[in-house]
């Protein structure tokens, strides 16, 4: 199979053929509410070797236009706008060669739309000559636009644009009416390898809002009964549930409809022109009747209201009739619109925080890949990592990581609210809070989304926006040291110079200068003084006395001091923690 993905910015035309005007058609109020009267593609149901366009007459693409130009892959390009068309944007378009005869046939009875994907499971094989060549697909394709409101392209409230999607296929054989289906799948949906029974298994699984799309065409073609399903729940638990649909929804008619589908009528010679490779089974290179469908449908009407999903991959199916438990046939697989969510946060700071200053992280879901995604709906888990001597993003699995609380919902974050710009977010619990500080160091948050209507996003962390430093403490305590000291001066009665001799300082461990001396300090020079070493270094009561002895008695008598000096000290030491600056 080989598969062709367009620029999501590319024109197409040939998506046209996708039932722009088919699938738009069926719904709408009035006969001009219609999907086949939407200005984007061209939709054909080419009665002879001539185009017979549906609806309006100036479309912004044409497939066949297109394909012509590109008839190895069908690729887009920056599309033909006719005079007058409206502005259009390409949202996601593929284009896919089932290769093959009998390639991917499905398999086994786990095969049915009413199952899982994997719970049910379905199967695949490659088998030449394995089912019926009238529901033998060889082609399919699908584009997806979005353009402004209109009459024609009516939107649920609040949704500010149009999402139409077109689609389509070919079939090997007209030989037989064809039962056709197509899924729109918003998990990416690969071929396995793992064993189902005697064949293999399918990559991925449905999401809650899969759209399945089921179309019969008889009577060559001039009565069709189309409806449309929404997958509900999950792939294990999940199921079908009817969302619009009936018959009389053929593309072109009067009645108002937001999908319609068509398939070519019978023309006079040759068939209707191919505009890529195509050989049926009876050696034509043209579209003979009925080997031709296309379809289409406004996502965004207020009978479907699915705009807001994105689509990963499509399937289109055969099948043995139109209820929902028939047994699938022919398929091809296709990767569509990639749907991307997208997680990132955001610590409430990333600079430098005290001790007991609370820090949150907030995350927030962005989804990609559709005008109006629906937002993302689930929860989100925060971990913090640390503390470390430097800032390093920080895992789930990283052996300091510690969840922050209980996993977060998921919310609209937007303003005012929107529940279908794709944007939606959750803020953790607190960190470093009053009650519960964090030791000094750098820290990071890392955030994990468990989503319930997308895939699951990468984690997300790094060592800028998700990291902060808790700042370590000082604390100052003093311890005061006081030296008692004590000096003496010499003086005489006649007023002559002072003797030399020698001073005894005593110091007493109380204020009456009695008892035995706790220490003496001798001094033989003026002037005079302790010359004390030892610290008190808590609340005490000293006192001194001091004796003076002449050297030369002869001219001078002893003075002893008569008084006694108190000293009365008092400690107090204190401890105070200087937080830094802010």
């Amino acid at each position: 199979m080989t598969v062709s993905i367009n620029n999501p910015r590319a024109k197409p035309r040939w998506l046209v053929l996708i039932a722009v005007v088919a699938i738009l058609t069926g719904l709408l109020a009035t006969a001009t509410l219609a999907v086949h009267d939407v200005s984007v593609f061209q939709l054909d149901a080419p009665s002879a070797d001539a185009q017979v366009t549906l609806g309006a007459t100036t479309h912004h693409d044409d497939w066949d236009v297109i394909c012509k130009d590109n008839p190895s892959t069908c690729t887009l390009n920056a599309g033909y706008p006719d005079p007058g068309a409206p502005a259009a944007t390409l949202t996601a378009s593929a284009h896919e060669n089932d290769g093959a005869l009998n390639a991917t046939i499905f398999s086994g009875g786990g095969s049915k739309d009413i199952y899982g994907i994997q719970s049910g499971a379905w199967a695949w094989k490659d088998e030449s000559g394995g089912l019926p060549d009238k529901d033998n697909l060889l082609h399919a394709y699908a584009a997806r636009y979005s353009v402004d409101p209109s009459t024609e392209c009516p939107v649920a409230s609040g949704l500010t644009t149009c999402d139409v999607i077109y689609f389509g296929s070919d079939r090997y054989d007209n030989n037989g009416d064809a039962t056709q289906a197509f899924w729109f799948l918003q998990n990416q949906i690969t071929l396995g390898s793992n064993k189902v029974g005697g064949a293999l298994g399918f990559n991925g699984s449905h999401q809650d809002g899969d759209l399945l799309i089921i179309s019969e065409f008889s009577n060559g073609g001039t009565t069709s009964t189309i409806t449309v399903y929404r997958w509900s729940g999950t792939d294990a638990t999940g199921g079908l549930t009817f969302v619009a649909g009936g018959p009389n929804q053929k593309c072109g008619g009067s009645s108002p409809d937001p999908f319609c589908g068509v398939v070519n009528s019978a023309p006079p010679t040759g068939g209707t022109i191919a505009p890529w490779s195509f050989l049926d089974k009876g050696g034509s290179t043209n579209f003979r009747q009925g080997e031709l469908y296309e379809a289409g449908i406004n996502l965004s009407d207020p009978s479907i209201n699915l705009a807001g999903e994105c689509f990963s991959s499509f399937v289109a199916e055969t099948r043995s009739s139109t209820s929902t438990s028939a047994q699938l046939k022919d398929f091809v697989l296709g990767q569509f619109q990639v749907c991307a969510p997208a997680l990132t946060t955001q610590a409430s700071t990333n600079g430098t925080v005290a001790p007991g200053t609370p820090v949150t992280d907030s995350a927030t879901v962005t989804i990609t890949g559709a005008t109006n995604p629906a937002d993302a709906t689930g929860s989100v888990t925060f971990y913090l990592c640390g503390p470390a001597t430097t800032a390093t993003a920080c895992s789930s699995s990283a052996s300091d990581a510690v969840t922050v609380g209980s996993p977060k919902t998921l919310v609209d974050t937007s303003t005012p609210a929107n529940a279908n710009d794709g944007i939606s977010g959750a803020t953790s619990d607190q960190v470093n809070t009053s009650t519960s500080p964090l030791q000094p160091g750098f820290y990071c948050f890392a955030a994990a989304a468990d989503l319930t209507n997308y895939a699951d996003p990468a984690e997300f962390s790094n060592n800028t926006t998700e990291c902060f430093r808790v700042r370590d403490t000082t604390a100052i305590t003093t311890a005061q040291r006081w030296l008692p000291q004590d000096d003496a001066t010499i003086t005489t009665g006649s007023g002559a110079s002072a003797p030399a001799g020698t001073v005894v300082f005593s110091l007493y461990e109380n204020g009456t200068c009695s008892g035995t001396a706790a220490a003496t300090f001798t001094d033989t020079t003026a002037p005079y003084t302790t010359n004390n070493t030892t610290y008190r270094t808590s609340s005490t009561i000293i006192s001194w006395s001091a004796t003076f002895t002449p050297t030369d008695t002869n001219a001078f008598a002893n003075s002893t001091t008569t008084s006694c000096e108190r000293s009365d000290l008092t400690i107090n030491n204190s401890a105070s923690a200087f937080p830094p600056a802010p």
